[in-house]
């Protein structure tokens, strides 16, 4: 089972799987394809990223880590983790 941090949503173990399967996505694809509507996928992106779990490839455009792919892998606790600098 994977081990959400407490300031994790739902969305954000969908959004990680939907960047998994289909490579650097923006918010607005995240939705079209099937993830949380542009607006909340562009927060939690932001999010995802400052705890290491995405990256900002471009400004609008995240891929996964390492680290993200550890969490959906069930190889990470993600309350484990701390906010990077970029």
């Amino acid at each position: 089972m994977r081990e959400s941090a407490d300031w994790m949503t739902p969305a954000d173990d969908r959004i990680l799987e939907l960047i998994r399967e289909y490579g650097n996505l923006t918010p607005g694809a995240i939705e079209a394809k099937g993830g949380p509507v542009s607006d909340h996928a562009s927060r939690r992106a932001k999010k995802l990223a400052q705890c290491g779990l995405l990256t900002q490839v471009h400004r609008g455009l995240y891929g996964i880590t390492d680290s993200g792919e550890a969490y959906l892998d069930e190889e990470l606790d993600a309350s484990e983790l701390e906010p990077v600098d970029e």
